[in-house]
């Protein structure tokens, strides 16, 4: 009773009849699914062929400490500075002058193989200050610093640095080779917002020159105030409606943000080489106009 052996159920032979010549069955097969599934198969289709624009870089804040991750904050192994245990005294000093930083992880052969780091302090106190006549050894001066996977909370992080006193840390990958490295100020910038210290530009300084057509220019220094000082259009037309900032102009042309130390060459034969950046934004330009030599 009831079967739809012989003809089918007297409903679906009504819609059959209703339907116009030539129209296929299946929009009403379709139509019948989704009230059973509650399927949207149309819109789905249409969904998955836009692409997804890339989410924005978390704001300033102490929710980031449970959200983002050591691998999220960390620079990338191509851009850490350091030092082999062999190294002698004066290129040391040298290192510290050049980068301007005040710790620096030591190797033994290469950066897979860390010892620790080393901080300007000590070097000073046990070789600076007339007390320098000594011979030289590296390793009397190495201090531990943490190893932790990209997987963990940076507020995890975060509390272990405050616990050992070690405000360095380096990334260590699933087959035990460094991946990245971060310092107690990487975290707390998630939270606080950048820290600007003496090292850095001061905020109304936009650019210095360094020499006739060289300019040491901050990231977010407006293009068209910068394009006065140096009498050349840098920006057309159409990256003017979208871009501001110095920093936004090298990141359109390349699509990423650059690596520190990476030259970008414009068309217009403009040099911009990054002085300074992390794996989120650009923080430094060194900008060289046609005609200028690189300095040694």
């Amino acid at each position: 009773m009831g079967q739809v052996a012989d003809g089918g159920s007297p409903a679906i032979a009504e819609a059959s009849e209703n339907s116009e010549p030539g129209q296929s069955s299946e929009p009403a097969s379709r139509g019948l699914l989704s009230r059973f599934f509650g399927a949207r198969a149309p819109e789905t289709e249409i969904q998955a062929e836009q692409p997804k624009a890339p989410l924005p870089a978390p704001p300033p804040g102490l929710g980031n400490l449970r959200r983002m991750r050591v691998g999220d904050v960390a620079i990338p192994k191509v851009e850490i500075e350091a030092v082999p245990v062999t190294i002698t005294r004066d290129e040391l000093v040298e290192k510290f002058r050049e980068h301007g930083y005040s710790r620096l992880p030591v190797f033994k052969e290469t950066l897979d193989t860390p010892l620790g780091l080393v901080h300007l302090k000590d070097l000073a106190l046990e070789y600076g200050f007339g007390s320098g006549n000594g011979r030289f050894s590296l390793r009397k001066l190495i201090r531990p610093l943490l190893y932790v996977p990209p997987s963990m909370p940076i507020g995890v992080l975060l509390q272990k640095m405050q616990v050992q006193r070690i405000h360095m840390a380096l990334v260590i990958d699933e087959y035990g080779g460094v991946d990245g490295l971060l310092t107690l100020e990487d975290l707390i910038e998630q939270v606080i917002g950048e820290i600007e210290d003496e090292h850095d530009e001061a905020d109304d300084a936009y650019w210095r020159e360094e020499k006739p057509g060289q300019w040491i220019v901050q990231a977010r220094a407006p293009v068209c105030d910068f394009e006065a000082v140096t009498g050349m259009r840098l920006a057309d037309a159409e990256a003017e409606d979208e871009i501001d900032s110095m920093g936004g102009l090298v990141f359109m042309q390349l699509g990423r943000v650059p690596a520190r130390g990476e030259v970008v060459v414009a068309e217009n034969g403009v040099e911009y080489e990054v002085v300074d950046a992390d794996p989120r934004r650009i923080k430094r330009l060194r900008v060289r106009l046609p005609g200028v030599a690189p300095a040694e």
